[in-house]
């Protein structure tokens, strides 16, 4: 027999002392009770008939000392936790993964799949035996252990309660190393899986991973795979018309069965298109929607079934982004007096243009781009991206050849260019030009049989674009092709379309951009009440996102309803691997299939403890009816 709890040692000294204070207080409460009776002599006889029972009073007094010594020492006992070497060889330890992702909130069984396996769970913690143990971790983007590993079923109930299911896929390679990890040189090791079946391979970076001789068992959890997802969602602002937008999405079938859906947009919560789709089974349908307008922040897109029915699994129906800023890009221009530029460059709403004069260059403040104009100063700190028209001298970032007199036009032309977006140059007269030569990384736009007149490049990470001749002595101002070259070029510097995310993945780790100042940003979930604290790393704020929804980020915080320096982002499930979510009746890792679970009885426990406790209660009540009766006093 060993003792689990309080050592067998200090039983004894506290039993030594508890027991000497039974003894005084029984010893004390020898002493006869007083009992007042009408006439004394009537009740004489009765007395000399006691006197004669003396030595039978003497032994019920010893009943009862014995009876509180007895109480004491199973309590004693108790604290010890006593159990049987066998028991104590005997016990399993368990770590239970539930999965957590995804896929665990379809309805197929109900509620849903995630508090199917929390009750699952339940039933497998009150049926541990008094010498096994269990852990219970959740397993999403991360593995998250949500109680030690302990046979309190307080504890592992409280675990079971915590778990949640995200809008994220589930990395179960990670989650079998940790049980692996958990598990090492403790005897009779087992992991339970609790899934659909909806998960990765088990394999990682590091290569498969290897279980050895631990035990592998799985709880197969859900029935059906009915459901219609949005698995890809994306939008961008037109770059010469931010007033409207283009969006891409695509929607799938995962089901055996064909389906008709309806699929909606919403722009800043008002429905912009309405359409009704028919999806074959497994069937991955591509959507676009050009030229679109009335919506100027936020964009949704969700699906329902046409015959008002609702798929398994909800979580994927819908799916959110983020327009880009409507900015206005500060543009310098330095020239000594253009009326085609300066006329071009107020056709956009959103540039803020600054004109100077080349004597007065640099203006104050920072810009995203800076014109040229027939001149070429030294480049001041914070002109941004340069663009040059009609370049001479030495300050400048490539080489101005000779000037050809003869008229020239553009021979060829790189369609694909986003410079050349929307313009037709092929037929421009030139009445003379200068031939560019950059470097070997440059690229040539525009070029005529004598040489370039168009290029692009980069320069200590600095773009520039150097137009050969003065718009001036040609016909390209002439043209609908100048403006529309002259905001392609400002677009194509100021990359808001290129470079924008309309919205994040769950289950990844997020950079946001945030203010540098701040080491910490307040993050504003989607459901607009709960807010996180976030580190903030070179401009970047740090996050790993596990739930879809449009949120709001802010170095101070953010009230709800309002936004004050705050800035929102999206983010969306996209995953097609969690949108399928037909159940899986095996678990196969390493090449070895998991068992069933077993050996799990509610109710079979073998801490003696309980016994004791259950005993003092039975001694109790016995003590209680034999006072009450007169039998031990």
């Amino acid at each position: 027999m060993h003792f689990t709890g309080v050592p067998l040692q200090t039983l004894i000294q506290i039993g030594a002392l508890a027991g000497a204070a039974v003894v005084v207080f029984y010893i004390l409460k020898l002493r006869r009770r007083p009992v007042a009776v009408p006439f004394s002599k009537i009740w004489q006889k009765i007395l000399r008939d006691k006197e004669a029972t003396s030595l039978f009073s003497q032994l019920k007094r010893l009943l009862s000392l014995l009876l509180q010594l007895a109480l004491l020492a199973m309590l004693l006992l108790a604290l010890g936790d006593p159990r049987s070497a066998a028991n104590l060889i005997e016990g399993r330890n368990i770590v239970v993964l539930i999965d957590g992702s995804a896929s665990m909130k379809a309805t197929d069984v109900g509620p849903s799949r995630i508090e199917s396996a929390r009750e699952r769970v339940r039933t497998m913690a009150r049926g541990l035996s008094g010498s096994d143990r269990m852990l219970i971790a959740q397993m999403d983007a991360a593995v998250t252990p949500l109680s030690t590993l302990t046979g309190e079923i307080s504890e592992l109930e409280a675990g079971v309660a915590a778990v949640k299911a995200s809008d994220s896929s589930a990395d179960f390679a990670r989650s079998l190393r940790f049980a692996a990890d958990t598990l090492r040189g403790l005897p009779s090791p087992e992991i339970i899986v609790v899934s659909d079946g909806a998960l990765s391979e088990a394999a990682d970076s590091a290569g498969p991973v290897h279980l050895g001789e631990i035990k592998l068992s799985y709880v197969p959890i859900g029935l059906h795979s009915k459901n219609a997802a949005i698995t890809g969602f994306s939008v961008r602002r037109y770059p010469l018309d931010k007033s409207r937008y283009e969006v891409m999405l695509e929607v799938t079938n995962t089901s055996d069965e064909a389906m008709d859906v309806e699929l909606t947009l919403l722009g800043d919560g008002q429905i912009t298109d309405l359409s009704k789709l028919r999806l074959n089974p497994h069937e991955k349908l591509p959507r676009f929607y050009p030229n679109l307008s009335g919506a100027s922040k936020t964009l949704e897109a969700t699906i329902a079934l046409a015959d008002g029915t609702r798929d398994d699994l909800p979580a994927d129906d819908r799916a959110y982004a983020l327009l880009p800023e409507r900015r206005r890009a500060r543009v310098q221009v330095v020239t000594a007096g253009n009326m085609f530029l300066e006329a071009a460059l107020l056709l956009d709403e959103y540039l803020d243009v600054t004109t100077v004069k080349p004597t007065n260059y640099p203006a104050k403040g920072a810009f995203d781009v800076t014109i040229f104009d027939g001149v070429t100063p030294s480049v001041a700190t914070g002109s941004g991206s340069l663009l040059y028209l009609n370049p001479t001298g030495a300050n400048v970032p490539f080489e101005v050849g000779k000037l050809i007199d003869d008229e020239v036009g553009f021979d060829e032309l790189d369609a694909k260019s986003p410079l050349l977006r929307y313009t037709s140059l092929s037929d421009v007269n030139i009445a003379r030009a200068h031939i560019l030569k950059g470097d070997k990384d440059d690229k040539i736009v525009a070029k005529s049989f004598k040489g370039a007149l168009l290029i692009q490049g980069r320069r200590a990470g600095v773009k520039f674009v150097a137009l050969g001749f003065d718009v001036r002595e040609s016909d390209f101002p002439l043209r609908i092709a100048w403006p529309l070259f002259l905001l392609n070029t400002i677009n194509e510097f100021v990359e808001e379309d290129v470079g924008y995310i309309s919205s994040f993945r769950t289950g990844s780790v997020w950079s946001i951009p945030a203010s540098s100042a701040a080491d910490t940003a307040t993050l504003l979930m989607p459901d607009k009440k709960t807010t996180r604290t976030v580190p903030i790393k070179d401009g970047r704020a740090v996050f790993l996102g596990q739930e879809a929804g449009f949120y709001t980020i802010s170095t101070g915080t953010p009230q709800p309803g309002t936004e004050g320096d705050a800035t929102m982002f999206a983010a969306n499930l996209s995953d097609p691997q969690e949108s399928s979510i037909a159940p899986r009746e095996k678990l196969t890792v390493d090449g070895r299939v998991a068992g069933e679970v077993g050996e799990f009885k509610i109710g079979v426990r073998r801490e003696m403890w309980v016994y004791l406790l259950l005993a003092v209660l039975l001694m109790t009540t016995l003590e209680w009816l034999t006072f009450h009766r007169r039998v031990t006093v």
